[in-house]
């Protein structure tokens, strides 16, 4: 029933540059919850969540195949707007507001196996990480020790990331390793159940 009703949400349609498509994914047993911006214009199109080239590079920070990553059970994906916000120069517009107060809480709620909260990008970190205040992106994901064993801060995986990795080499080297082991734990306890 609040699955179904997400899904017909029409909070912030008369904001957006097509008719509402929330994209988002809940599962009772997911172990791991992903809370991103919101779907491009490829994911809006498709209606699966991370079906585009970020999507391939964050399942290869995670080190997890496709089938692991849909899996219900394993990945809960909860962007911080459900619906594509549509374009501007540059990139996506920014996550509409109406979203994340609406749904979340419900949403997570409803989940209660969670382990792990992986928040990607500006938005989902300046809300669920109120204690990093000000910091930039890199200043809060940088301090990801922090956060353990519950929640880790990463940047977006987009084309962007690829620069951002260049000029922070910690992050394949120190961030990523600790991901990997956090995700691998996490979906093997899972399994030991």
């Amino acid at each position: 029933m609040l699955v179904a009703e997400a899904e017909a949400c029409t909070l912030c349609a008369r904001h957006l540059p097509n008719p509402p498509r929330p994209v988002f994914r809940v599962g009772h047993g997911a172990r791991i919850v992903i809370i991103g911006q919101a779907p491009g214009a490829k994911v809006h199109e498709s209606g699966v969540p991370w079906q585009d080239e970020s999507g391939d590079h964050l399942r290869e920070w995670l080190n997890v195949d496709r089938a692991t990553f849909d899996d219900p059970d394993a990945f809960a994906l909860l962007p911080m707007g459900f619906c594509f916000p549509g374009r501007r120069k540059g990139g996506d517009l920014p996550p509409r507001p109406e979203c994340a107060p609406a749904w979340h809480e419900r949403l997570l709620t409803a989940m209660p196996e969670l382990k792990l909260t992986l928040l990607i990008g500006q938005y989902a970190q300046a809300r669920y990480l109120p204690e990093a205040g000000k910091r930039s992106l890199t200043e809060t994901v940088r301090a990801f020790e922090r956060y353990l064993p519950d929640r880790l801060p990463l940047p977006h995986p987009s084309w962007r990331s690829k620069l951002w990795m260049k000029r922070n080499r910690w992050f394949e080297q120190e961030l990523l390793p600790v991901l990997r082991d956090r995700v691998t734990d996490v979906l093997r306890a899972k399994q030991r159940r």
